[in-house]
């Protein structure tokens, strides 16, 4: 016997330990008495900011105050409206995912998208035309963030297109997010073929007024405005996770729908249609989600002293962030690309940075924080089931809190993780889980496959310097 084990035979020994866990496990499995001390070397370069930031004697109820107000968010499915009436989008002026970027930056799938967006408002008549009057100047475009609008991929929200638009009844806030047109060779992954274009034009013709009709029915009936955040919750505990598995909240959507769709007045080829599109479309409520998730994380901006990120949002080129006592400023740092599985005969080579607003459902708590719902999902974005259940463990290291109306039923319904803090990614260096899907690097290919991605650690290193640079002096 060692001196080492005749020590563990001792019934009263006590030991702390901090860092990686290892010795802490091989204790534990001891039966010795064990307290772990949650302590990691800050990354590297940032302790400076850091230090300043714990001493905000605000930063405590500040984190506290975001938490509660994005617990307290609703969203209710309240209108659908075009672009140019919803988000006032002046005659040649385009929204995009991410934060903002230049066409000189652009990523191929992000210029796809504004060349497709381009040729369906009739801006030009083909490709080289619509690329010629991006490249001059001749369509401005911004953030949909900056709208407090999302979108999904490229996120190119053009003045024609309809969008959903949600309402957070306790804050009185809005958001808006464009309708989901499937998977495959889309818009939102750089397409612009006729056949996306054709799609584009019945959403606008067909789909947007349908359902703008079907919404209008259903908020004057007894019934009133569907309940988005209540679907949500539901679709949590039925083996979605919110980003990448949405079926059972797209048949929930046309379970609150369809009976106002079928009374609208709609022809029968137009309904069944619509119907068919979207039952046979499992990402549909995906434009939902977004925006809901946008009402929650927008509840807790412009807090002085919050850690708490209110954005996480791909250009394509670029990943970028927001935080609450930070404002409306970027923090940014060149998007990694996801790894996964990929379609056909797509490889890693094909695939272009992470780009999309879609990042808003891991900033509200869903999606990749709450793959543990979902583990099924790994089937899509690849990994494995244990994979799916750390990855939401883990990101209960980097929250402020739990949400309990998203309950995730393998974790006992523990609330999932809320609220990403600033201070606890760069103490910890966990780096947030993200699920995604990826778009070709080239523009004109659409989606190549999905995966898993994380935001670039230069972010929030980024954050915590800006935090720094807004908390009080010290001493």
């Amino acid at each position: 016997m060692t001196k080492f084990q005749g020590l563990l035979e001792m019934e009263d020994i006590k030991v702390a330990t901090a860092g990686v866990p290892l010795l802490a496990d091989a204790l534990s499995d001891q039966l010795v008495a064990l307290t772990r001390v949650d302590w990691r070397p800050a990354v590297p370069g940032s302790q400076a900011a850091l230090d300043r930031v714990m001493a905000d004697v605000r930063r405590t109820s500040a984190n506290s105050l975001a938490l509660t107000r994005m617990l307290a968010t609703g969203a209710q499915l309240v209108d659908v409206r075009q672009a140019s009436e919803a988000l006032n989008l002046e005659t040649r002026t385009f929204l995009h995912a991410g934060p903002p970027l230049t066409w000189e930056n652009a990523s191929g799938p992000m210029r796809g998208a504004l060349i497709g967006g381009v040729i369906f408002e009739g801006y030009a008549d083909n490709p080289e035309a619509a690329e010629k009057l991006l490249a001059s100047g001749g369509i401005k475009w911004e953030p949909c963030h900056h709208r407090n609008a999302v979108g999904p991929m490229a996120g190119v929200v053009t003045p024609s297109m309809w969008m959903f638009e949600l309402l957070d009844p306790s804050t009185g806030n809005h958001s808006w997010c464009s309708l989901n047109e499937g998977l495959g060779k889309v818009l939102r992954y750089g397409a612009y073929s006729d056949d996306v274009i054709v799609r584009l034009q019945w959403m606008t013709e067909v789909l947007g007024p349908l359902l703008k009709t079907a919404v209008k029915r259903r908020n004057a009936s007894a019934a009133g405005p569907v309940d988005v955040k209540a679907i949500l919750s539901q679709m949590i505990q039925m083996g979605d996770e919110g980003h990448n598995r949405n079926r059972a909240g797209t048949l929930m959507l046309i379970r609150d729908l369809l009976p106002d769709m079928i009374e609208s007045g709609a022809s029968t080829t137009d309904l069944a249609t619509a119907t068919r599109f979207i039952g046979g479309n499992d990402h549909f409520f995906l434009n939902l989600a977004m925006p809901a998730c946008k009402l929650q994380t927008m509840a807790a901006r412009d807090i002085p002293g919050s850690s708490v990120v209110t954005v996480m949002a791909r250009n394509g080129t670029d990943f970028g962030i927001q935080v609450s006592g930070t404002g409306d400023k970027w923090f940014t740092a060149p998007a990694d690309t996801p790894v996964g599985l990929f379609l056909g005969s797509y490889t890693e080579a094909d695939a272009n940075p992470d780009i999309g607003d879609s990042a808003i459902a891991e900033t509200a708590g869903i999606g990749g924080f709450s793959m543990a719902a979902a583990p099924a999902i790994v089937r899509f974005v690849g990994g494995s089931v244990p994979d799916a259940l750390a990855a939401t463990r883990r990101m209960y290291e980097i929250t402020v809190g739990e949400n309990q109306s998203f309950g995730i039923p393998v974790l006992e319904f523990r609330g999932a993780p809320t609220g990403i803090d600033v201070t606890r990614v760069i103490r910890t260096g966990i780096l947030p889980q993200i699920n995604t899907g990826m778009a070709g690097r080239l523009a004109g290919i659409g989606q190549v496959g999905a995966g898993l991605v994380n935001p670039p650690m230069a972010c929030f290193e980024g954050a915590i310097t800006g935090l720094a640079e807004a908390s009080p002096q010290v001493g």
